[in-house]
C-alpha cells in the first residue's frame, strides 16, 4: 500500500444482503480495501448490550485477523459488526473513520456517517445520509452459458420469483409458501410464460417446497445450497416477483427497469396473537422492541414497498395480476447509480487527502 493510498477495511457477517452494500459502497470508492470476516458467536447480544465497545461476542479464532496498522475507514453494516468498527477505532486512537450502513443501535453521533432508508426512520442530520433503497451493485458482464443454455427452453416470458424468508415481524410459512407459488404460477400461466424460483439462506425448507410444489406452471426450483442463478436472473429475467420483506432483492429487481411484483408477507389475520408462528423469539421479540423500545429503534419496511408501488416501480402481487399493461407497467425505473455515487462521494470526504 502507497504512502498516499487510504486503509480501508470492509466488515462483513452472515447477512448476504449487509455485505452487498458493503461491498458496493467499498467498489464505488474506485480504492483497495480489505474484507475483514467476522464471525460472530451465539451470545453476541449480551456483550454488546452489557459492554458496547468489545470483541467479546465474536469468535476471534474463526474471524479476519484485526491488527495493526489500524485502517483510515471501516465500512460496516447490521447490528453484530457495530461494537468490532468501534473496537478498532478505539485502538486507533480515535483515528479510524466509521461509515455504518443500515440503522446503528449505537448513538447516530458515535459514527461519521450513517447511510440509511426509509425503514429506520432515521433523523435529518448532518452525519445521516438518507437513500430510497439499499445500496447494490449494477450487474455487469456476461451471464455464464450455463443459465442461458439451462432457461432458454423455458416458455416466455421468464418471471424470477426472489423467496426471502423470516425477517422482523414476518415469518414465512409453508402456506404463505404455498399461496406465493399458488400467486406466481396464476401469473405465468396467465403471460403463457414460466418460473424460476430460487431460494435465500432464510428461506425454511418446507415453505420453499410448498411453493415448488403449488407453482402449476411451467417452472426450475433452486433451493437453497445447491446451484444459485440468483445473478443471472437479475440480468434474463423478464418479470419479478419478490418477497416484501427482503430490501436486497426489491432494490435489485427494482434496478433492472423490468416489470416487479410484490408479494406481501403480512399475516392475512392483523391479530397477530392468534397465531402460534409469532411466538417464536425473532417475531416476538421484534414486536415488543417496536412497541416498547425507543424510537430511533423503529423498523418498517413497508414505507419502502409502499414508496415503490406509489412510484410505479412496482404493484403488489394478487389474484388476476399480470406481467403486461397496467398493473405492472414500470412507470419509472429505478436507477441506483445516483445514490450509489452520492453515498460514495460523501465516504471520499472522510478520507485522508491523497
Amino acid at each position: 500500500m502507497s504512502e498516499h493510498e487510504p486503509n480501508i477495511w470492509c466488515l462483513l457477517g452472515r447477512k448476504a444482503g449487509d455485505n452487498t452494500q458493503v461491498r458496493a459502497l467499498a467498489e464505488a470508492l474506485a480504492v483497495r480495501f480489505t474484507e475483514k470476516q467476522i464471525l460472530a458467536r451465539a451470545y453476541e447480544l449480551l456483550p454488546q448490550l452489557l459492554l458496547r465497545v468489545t470483541l467479546a461476542g465474536i469468535d476471534r479464532g474463526a474471524s479476519s485477523e484485526l491488527a495493526p496498522p489500524w485502517p483510515d475507514l471501516v465500512i460496516t453494516a447490521g447490528r453484530r459488526n457495530e461494537p468490532v468498527a468501534r473496537w478498532i477505532q478505539r485502538q486507533s486512537g480515535g483515528h479510524t473513520r466509521l461509515v455504518h450502513i443500515g440503522r446503528p443501535w449505537a448513538p447516530l453521533d458515535a459514527w461519521d456517517l450513517v447511510i440509511t432508508t426509509p425503514q429506520y426512520f432515521l433523523p435529518e442530520q448532518a452525519n445521516v445520509l438518507h437513500n430510497q433503497l439499499p445500496l447494490h451493485r449494477r450487474q455487469a458482464g456476461e451471464v455464464p452459458d450455463q443459465w442461458r443454455q439451462r432457461f432458454e427452453p423455458l416458455p416466455r416470458p421468464l418471471i424470477a420469483v426472489l423467496v426471502g424468508g423470516d425477517s422482523g415481524k414476518f415469518v414465512m410459512t409453508d402456506d404463505k409458501g404455498r399461496r406465493l407459488g399458488q400467486l406466481a404460477g396464476g401469473l405465468a400461466q396467465r403471460a403463457d410464460g414460466s418460473l424460476v424460483c430460487v431460494a435465500s439462506p432464510r428461506t425454511p425448507i418446507s415453505a420453499f417446497a410448498a411453493l415448488s410444489d403449488s407453482a402449476g406452471a411451467p417452472a426450475q426450483c433452486f433451493p437453497w445450497g445447491g446451484e444459485n442463478p440468483y445473478q443471472s436472473l437479475l440480468a434474463l429475467a423478464d418479470a419479478f416477483v419478490v418477497t416484501g420483506e427482503s430490501m436486497s432483492m426489491l432494490g435489485e429487481a427494482a434496478d433492472s427497469g423490468k416489470p416487479l411484483l410484490i408479494y406481501d408477507m403480512a399475516d392475512p389475520d392483523p391479530r397477530w396473537w392468534r397465531q402460534a408462528h409469532n411466538y417464536r423469539y425473532k417475531p416476538l421479540s421484534h414486536r415488543l422492541a417496536m412497541r416498547f423500545g425507543p424510537q430511533r429503534m423503529r423498523r418498517d419496511v413497508g414505507r419502502i414497498q409502499h414508496a415503490l408501488v406509489r412510484a410505479g416501480q412496482a404493484s403488489w402481487l394478487a389474484e388476476g395480476s399480470t406481467v403486461s399493461g397496467q398493473s405492472a407497467a414500470v412507470v419509472a425505473p429505478f436507477d441506483s447509480s445516483a445514490e450509489l455515487l452520492r453515498s460514495a462521494q460523501a465516504v471520499r470526504r472522510l478520507l485522508p487527502p491523497r
